[in-house]
C-alpha cells in the first residue's frame, strides 16, 4: 500500500496527540477484563467445556456454563447465548417477541430502529411474521435535535397501558446522532418504569458491550457475537441477557414453545465462544482506539467525522461523510485493501437482505462480515456516510 509522506506525517501527529484517550480506553479494559475473568472463575471454567455436543444437546455443559458466565458479565438474572442466532437482528427480533403478545403496542423509545430491524416489526416491507404480522402494533418517539432521547416524551407515551415494551437503540446505526451512554439508557429505563412498571425496556446492546466500565440497565438486553463480545474468535451467534422469565421467553421464540433452551448442541465446540469473551474487552479496546484514531487523522484532513477523536465513546462505529456515492466507495475500497483477507477484492454496492437501499460494505475479516474487525459499510443514500468499525490490532 502506497502512503503519502503527508498522511503518514498526520498519522504520527494523531497517535502523539490521542495518549491520554488510548490510556482512558486501556483502563476501561482493565476493569472489563476483571469483571470477565471473575465470572469465568465463579463459575469454574474447565477445558472439558470446551468439547462439542450432538443431537438435542441436553444438559450441555459448555453452554449452560457460558450462558452463565453471560448473566454474570451483564449482571443479569438469565443469558441465552446460542450460535443459531443468525446475527443482532434475530437476536433483538427474539427479545421483542418475547415481550410482546397480539394487541399491545411497541414503542421505540430512540426513533425509528435500525434498518434490518424494521422489517422484523413491520414497519417496512411485507414479510410474514413480522410484529405487525402478530398483531402488535408499533409507536416511536423522536430523538432530541441534539440526538439525545427526548425523556418528557418517552415518558408521556410510555404511560398508555396498551404499551408493553419499549425498544432502546443504543448505537447510532446508519444515523448521524450519538451512541448512547449507559446513563442515557438508564435515564430512559427510569423514565418508562415511572409510568408503566409493567413495560419491559428491550436494549439492542449491538457495538456497544465493554465500551464502558459498566453495562447498561434494561430488562432484556441483546446483541451479536460476531461484534464485541465474540472478541474476534467467536465464529457466529448472538446473546439476550436479563430478566428470566423474558429470557425464557425468547428461547421458546428461538426454538420452540414448550422445549426453549433446554435443547441446542453445537458439535465443533465452545472454546472460541469462551476464549472470545475473555478477549472482548481487550478487543473492543482495539477497536475504540482504531475508530479514535480513523477520526483524529481524518480531522486533521478536514473531513466530517464523528464522534469527534477526544470525546467518549458509548459503541465502537465511527461515521465519515463523505457527500458523494463515489466518495462511499472509495473509502470502502481503500478499506478493504488495506484488509488480511480478501485484499484484491472490490466491494460494490449491492441489494443486501433487510436494508431499503443498496448498501456497500468492505470487510475482509476471518469470519463473515465481522464487525469486530476492522469493517466499513453504509448504505447508498445522502449524505453518503461511511461507518467504520471495528479493529483487531
Amino acid at each position: 500500500m502506497y502512503i503519502s509522506e503527508r498522511v503518514a506525517e498526520l498519522s504520527f501527529k494523531a497517535e502523539e496527540e490521542l495518549a491520554p484517550v488510548f490510556r482512558r480506553i486501556d483502563n476501561i479494559a482493565l476493569e472489563n477484563t476483571a469483571r470477565v475473568l471473575e465470572a469465568f472463575r465463579q463459575e469454574r471454567v474447565s477445558a472439558a467445556m470446551f468439547a462439542g455436543t450432538s443431537g438435542y444437546g441436553y444438559d450441555d455443559m459448555g453452554r449452560d456454563t457460558l450462558e452463565k458466565i453471560y448473566a454474570r458479565v451483564f449482571g443479569t438474572e438469565k443469558a441465552l447465548v446460542r450460535q443459531n442466532f443468525v446475527n443482532g437482528t434475530h437476536a433483538i427480533a427474539c427479545a421483542l417477541f418475547a415481550s410482546l403478545r397480539p394487541g399491545d403496542v411497541l414503542l421505540a423509545a430512540t426513533g425509528t430502529p435500525y434498518d434490518t430491524l424494521q422489517a422484523a416489526i413491520g414497519i417496512t416491507g411485507s414479510y410474514p411474521g413480522s410484529l405487525k404480522d402478530y398483531g402488535v402494533s408499533y409507536r416511536e418517539v423522536s430523538l432530541r435535535p441534539d440526538g439525545r432521547p427526548d425523556i418528557d416524551a418517552i415518558r408521556l407515551a410510555a404511560a398508555d397501558p396498551k404499551v408493553r415494551a419499549v425498544e432502546i437503540q443504543r448505537s447510532r446505526g446508519y444515523a448521524s446522532r450519538p451512541a448512547l451512554s449507559v446513563h442515557d439508557i438508564r435515564d430512559v429505563y427510569d423514565a418508562v418504569k415511572s409510568v408503566n412498571p409493567g413495560a419491559a425496556v428491550i436494549l439492542d446492546n449491538c457495538y456497544g458491550e465493554f465500551t464502558q466500565d459498566a453495562e447498561p440497565k434494561a430488562d432484556l438486553m441483546a446483541g451479536s457475537l460476531i461484534k464485541n463480545p465474540g472478541g474476534g474468535l467467536a465464529p457466529t451467534g448472538g446473546y439476550v441477557a436479563g430478566r428470566a422469565d423474558l429470557v425464557d421467553a425468547a428461547a421458546m421464540r428461538l426454538t420452540v414453545p414448550g422445549i426453549g433452551g433446554e435443547c441446542g448442541s453445537f458439535e465443533p465446540g465452545y472454546r472460541l465462544f469462551f476464549q472470545g469473551l475473555l478477549n472482548a474487552p481487550h478487543v473492543t479496546a482495539q477497536a475504540l482506539k482504531t475508530a479514535a484514531f480513523c477520526a483524529r487523522l481524518l480531522e486533521l484532513l478536514g473531513y466530517s467525522s464523528t464522534p469527534g477523536a477526544f470525546e467518549d465513546r458509548n459503541d465502537i462505529i465511527q461515521s465519515v461523510e463523505l457527500g458523494t456515492p463515489e466518495g462511499l466507495e472509495s473509502f470502502c475500497r481503500g478499506i478493504q485493501e488495506g484488509s488480511p483477507v480478501d485484499s484484491f477484492v472490490t466491494p460494490i454496492p449491492w441489494d443486501m437482505p433487510g436494508y431499503q437501499d443498496q448498501v456497500i460494505m468492505a470487510a475482509g475479516t476471518f469470519v463473515q462480515g465481522a464487525s469486530i474487525e476492522l469493517s466499513c459499510d453504509g448504505p447508498m443514500r445522502e449524505p453518503y456516510t461511511a461507518y467504520l468499525q471495528g479493529g483487531l490490532t
